[in-house]
């Protein structure tokens, strides 16, 4: 089967997933709310950006949960024995489930990431004055690329583990805990864990060894370890 038929199959198996319909608008909800939460409680002199789209930090929960059960789904009843049956070339396959996972969770994380910065603008009013044009489209964007990484790494992990739940019982604890307690213990080095380094393109101004784009571009090495370590192991193993 050629990739554009199986790219339509794939978001076909999306859209019949009842354990997803909920994934990407939690996405939107929880970023949007949890922004304007933290644009309220924002003390004179934060990071007016951080403030408006903070709400990525819980938000992307969804957008892992999202990656990895659409990969899981495959591995429930001998699903993917039917899949690759309908597209043998693996790899085809695996492009085209990667790219049904890739382009909803960045439409709706540009979506979100614009909307939760106007929300929490409006929140914080004149607090938010000193952001320029660009710094605003950097951060929607920024947003919309980091939720689209997050949710590739957690269908690469997937792919390797072939479990949703071995996913996310690894990736959710790390990224609300472990991540922050090797932050104190690692100092810099922390940076570059995949959560810590994609967020930079989130504040306005950047401390750290890593700034905006370069932060995406560690994050993306994360995101496309874990792909290649799972295509890997579908390509090598029996379905």
């Amino acid at each position: 089967m050629p990739f554009t038929p199986a790219l339509r199959a794939e978001a076909l198996k999306i859209r019949t997933l009842r354990p997803l319909y909920g994934t990407l608008p939690a996405v939107f909800l929880v970023v949007t709310a949890f922004s304007a939460l933290a644009a309220g409680a924002a003390d004179p002199g934060s990071d007016p950006l951080f403030a408006s789209l903070s709400g990525v930090w819980p938000g992307q929960i969804a957008a892992i949960v999202f990656g990895a059960l659409t990969v899981s789904a495959e591995y429930h009843g001998n699903a993917i024995r039917l899949s690759l049956a309908a597209v043998p070339r693996r790899g085809r396959w695996f492009a085209a489930k990667l790219t049904a996972v890739a382009v909803p969770v960045l439409v709706v994380g540009l979506v979100t990431g614009l909307t939760a910065l106007f929300t929490a603008r409006a929140v914080l009013g004149g607090a938010a004055a000193g952001l320029s044009a660009g710094e605003q489209a950097r951060g929607v964007l920024g947003c919309g690329i980091y939720l689209m990484l997050i949710a590739l790494f957690a269908a690469g992990l997937t792919a390797l583990f072939r479990s949703g739940v071995a996913t996310l019982s690894t990736l959710v604890p790390f990224i609300l805990v472990v991540s922050f307690v090797i932050g104190d213990a690692a100092g810099s080095a922390a940076r570059f864990l995949p959560d810590q380094a994609g967020q930079v393109v989130l504040h306005q101004t950047s401390d750290g060894p890593l700034g905006p784009w370069s932060g995406l571009a560690v994050t993306a090495v994360w995101a496309a370890a874990a792909l290649a370590a799972g295509a890997w192991r579908l390509c090598t193993r029996d379905a």
